[in-house]
């Protein structure tokens, strides 16, 4: 395992214990503060506390404490502190047209031998309609419930 040595300087030291003296942050972004502050081993540290002493004060893993160290070495206190930024990006299947063939779909009538419209019935007759390749019966139902539309009643619009 690689081992990162955390050096702080004077006005990274006042920042942490800001945050951690102040009750206005995150619980996470406190304790990360507080491992950084207790595995500085810059100038300004007066007594450096092992990983071992850390953990077991803060009651936390041994590998956070590795992680939040790692993040401030290679990449920066805010890193550090808040953890990285994640900007991945879903591609919705459903599309406004598509709701617009579910809601037609669902207000007609349900198939023979059956009362009304399942989630699951529905799902399964756009992907035979091929108005989608594939659909999950909640994916139906969140759309459904945008429209406020009800499957059981008889009475629609």
């Amino acid at each position: 395992m690689k081992k990162f040595i955390v050096t702080l300087t004077k006005d990274e030291r006042e920042t942490l214990s800001a945050i951690t003296s102040k009750g206005k942050h995150k619980s996470q972004k406190i304790l990360n503060a507080l491992v950084l502050l207790g595995c500085d081993e810059g100038e300004y540290q007066t007594k450096r506390s092992t990983n071992e002493e850390i953990a077991h004060i803060l009651n936390i893993n041994m590998r956070k404490i590795d992680r939040v160290k790692e993040r401030f070495v290679s990449e920066s206190i805010e890193v550090a502190l808040n953890g990285k930024k994640r900007n991945r990006i879903y591609d919705k299947k459903a599309d406004g047209d598509f709701e617009a063939h579910l809601v037609t779909v669902s207000c007609g009538e349900p198939p023979e031998g059956f009362a009304r419209w399942s989630l699951r019935l529905l799902a399964d007759k756009v992907v035979d309609l091929e108005y989608i390749d594939s659909i999950s019966h909640e994916t139906v139902r969140r759309i459904l419930n945008k429209t406020k539309l009800s499957l059981g009643s008889k009475k629609v619009g």
